[in-house]
């Protein structure tokens, strides 16, 4: 019998890291955020996010893409990117933009 594998969390939806690249939502939903970080800057000797795309994406496979992202941004830090990330997500998910 196969493990189910539990994600990492942040404001109670998944959060999956793959390297610079971060996925935040719950991949059956219509939408999630796409966080890329650009580059990183090294604080008391710990690399840290410093420049992040953040882009609304639809998940409907039959998009190509190019049209699976409905808005996208460039933040300053990881902090800002997964906040305007979640605010985007939340009232996309409510209004089913």
């Amino acid at each position: 019998m196969a493990e189910k594998k539990e994600f990492s969390t942040y404001k109670g939806k998944p959060l999956v890291r793959c390297g610079d690249e971060l996925y935040y939502g719950n991949m059956d939903d219509e939408f999630v955020i796409h966080l890329i970080i650009k580059s990183k800057t090294e604080v008391n000797g710990v690399q840290v996010a410093d420049k992040v795309t953040v882009q609304l994406m639809a998940t409907d496979p039959g998009l190509s893409p190019r049209r699976q992202i409905v808005k996208s941004s460039e933040k300053t830090g990881l902090f800002v990117a997964m906040d305007i990330g979640d605010a985007w997500l939340e009232r996309a998910l409510a209004h089913k933009i």
